[in-house]
Order: C-alpha cells, then structure tokens, then sequence
C-alpha cells in the first residue's frame, strides 16, 4: 500500500479503530476515574509528540487535566526521573519499540502510577509495559511517513476524553468522522493542482492555534520529512513575537483556520499576512472569509466541531505534502535517510 492509498484509506480505519476500541476505552476510563489522577504525564516522539499536543488542548479544556509532556532523556540518559506523584503517565508510539519511551512508563509503574500505551502494536514493548492498553487498529503502515497511524491516535485521545467525561454526545460525534474525512478526500484533485506553485518552495511556515496547534507541528513535520521544505511551525500568538520579521512579499505562509474560538486571531493575522506583508498563503479551512485571502485554498467541510478538527484538517496536509513530494520528484514511500521505527534511548 503507498502512501496517498494509506491516506486514503482513513476514513475505513478511523471507522474501525472507533468500533473496535469503543468498549475498551470506556473500560478503562471508568477504572482511572477511580483513580486520583491530578494530570496526564505523556511521553511521544515525532509524530506521536504532535498527536500528545491535541490532548494538551483537549484534555485541559474537555477533562480539566493538565497535560505535561515528558522529557525522556531525564528517565534514560539523565537517570533522574522527576516525581510522578498524582500522573497518569502515558506513551504514545506507533510501534511501541522506542526505547526512551517505554523508560518512562516503566519508571511511571514503578512510582505506582496508573500507566497507559496509545500504539498500533499491542505485542510492542510500551504495551507489555502498561497498565492499559489503546491498540489504535490502523493496521500495517508500510510508508516511512506516519498518517493513518496519526489520525488515530488522535480519535484514541479523543474518545478517552469523552469517555472519562461520560459524554455520550461527544462519543457519537466521533462516529461521524469517517465522512468528514471522506468529504476532505474528495479534494485530492484540487489540491495536486495546488501542489506544482510550490514546487520550488525551501522554507515556509506553517500557523495553526488551539486544537490546530497540533496540525501545524504535524503537517510542518510531513513537508519536511517529505519534501525537505524547512517549515517551521508557530501558532499565530507566538509569530507575533518575532518571527513574522521573516514574512516579506511572497513569502510562503501555510495555515490551519478552522471556525472556533481561536479563528477570530487567526483570520486577523492572515489578513495582516496578505494586506501589509503580501504573504502567499495556503489556507486549509470551513470559513470563507479566511479562504478569500488564500492564492491557494483548500475548503473543509462544514459543521466539524471544533475540537474535532485535527483529525480532519490534517489529511488535506498530508495530500499537499504528498503531492508536492511527487511534484519535485523526490520518493514518496522512503524519504532519505529514514526509516519507519526509530529507537532512540
């Protein structure tokens, strides 16, 4: 399978990974609602750190859970692992082999804390190692670059949120997803057609704010694992403070603006982008107002809530990045000097 049918097959995995875990998240969300957990201590690299910074939103503004991301060099090379008094101490791996990762959950288990594996292999390490277990059943991903196994991890952190809030409304918004998901697809073509303006693009930067804080870090990861753009990802607050200095005519500014409470800074900062400083943006969004000051916009379907678009406005990300792979010739399935599962200790 490669990359573009990977990421086209989202919409069938998401709603398979959402059939299949539904009974056991809620299981194990009634079991750490037992438990005092005062916050959710998670462990990630690549891919799987951006996919941690959704729950950083998430949980905080769903679960009134503070979210702190680990620094696992302190639990392996530093050997000084901080105190995990009141942690839910997470890992978040798509192969679950890394070595740092399972570090610090083992040394979260051995505090006595309630420890949690989000992985695709629920034989891996980081499983055998937990407490419990989300298996995310985005089956086999042969592509170097992480997308479906993306996706759902998100819908994992996601339903677990709902789960532990015991919020039967939002647990049934998920089962929508697979067509929103399926709406985004349907631009495929438009978006190869976007992709060829870009072919000589080296640097760029990618905006997104609140839940889409996550989709910049993660769509600016797939451009330069890919493509070999350096994109720097900043939510729109933090651009602000200095690097908007780089924007000058031309210069390329992709970003996330999804409807919500964050879309209001994000829609003045682009008109500044377009009007003062003569950006060439992309747009990925559901509010025509942010897509009429895109050179090349990309539309979301509409009625998305808002803490469900990352899992939907990430996919036309990694089309674009796709496709502008194939657009400067470069291969799509085995970027340089990569490969699928990283250790690192």
């Amino acid at each position: 399978m490669s990359l573009n049918d990977e990421i086209h097959s989202q919409p069938e995995i998401l709603k398979l990974s959402y059939e299949k875990n539904l009974e056991t998240v809620r299981a194990i969300a009634q079991e750490l609602r037992q438990r005092q957990i005062q916050y959710a201590f998670m462990a990630a690299r690549g891919t799987s750190d951006n996919a941690a910074r959704y729950a950083n939103y998430l949980w905080g503004a769903t679960n009134h859970l503070p979210v702190a991301l680990a620094t696992p060099s302190l639990f392996s090379l530093y050997d000084s692992p901080p105190r995990l008094d009141g942690a839910l101490v997470i890992g978040v791996s798509q192969s679950g082999q890394s070595p740092d990762i399972v570090n610090v959950v083992a040394e979260g288990k051995r505090q006595g804390r309630p420890t949690l594996a989000i992985t695709n292999d629920p034989d891996s390490p980081l499983a055998q190692t937990a407490d419990y277990v989300i298996d995310i059943q985005a089956g086999p991903e042969k592509a170097v670059a992480a997308t479906k196994t993306y996706t759902t991890q998100l819908l994992a952190m996601a339903m677990l949120s709902a789960a532990l809030a015991e919020d039967e409304a939002r647990l049934a918004q998920l089962a929508q997803l697979p067509e929103w998901v399926r709406d985004v697809l349907r631009q495929d073509e438009h978006i190869a057609r976007c992709a060829p303006r870009y072919r000589y693009m080296q640097q760029c930067v990618v905006l997104g704010r609140g839940y889409n804080y996550a989709t910049a870090f993660e769509w600016s990861l797939k451009l330069k694992e890919l493509t070999y753009v350096v994109a720097e990802p900043y939510s729109s607050a933090d651009f602000r403070h200095g690097p908007i200095a780089v924007v000058a005519d031309g210069f390329p500014v992709l970003a996330v603006a999804p409807g919500g409470a964050v879309y209001a800074d994000m829609l003045a900062l682009l008109q500044k982008l377009a009007q003062e400083r003569r950006a060439e943006l992309l747009v990925i969004s559901d509010q025509p107002e942010a897509l009429d000051l895109a050179t090349s916009p990309i539309p979301l379907p509409t009625g998305v809530p808002e803490w469900l678009t990352p899992l939907v406005s990430i996919v036309p990300g990694q089309l674009f990045s796709y496709w502008l792979t194939a657009v400067k010739g470069y291969n799509t399935e085995a970027p340089r000097g990569l490969n699928k599962v990283t250790k690192t200790t």
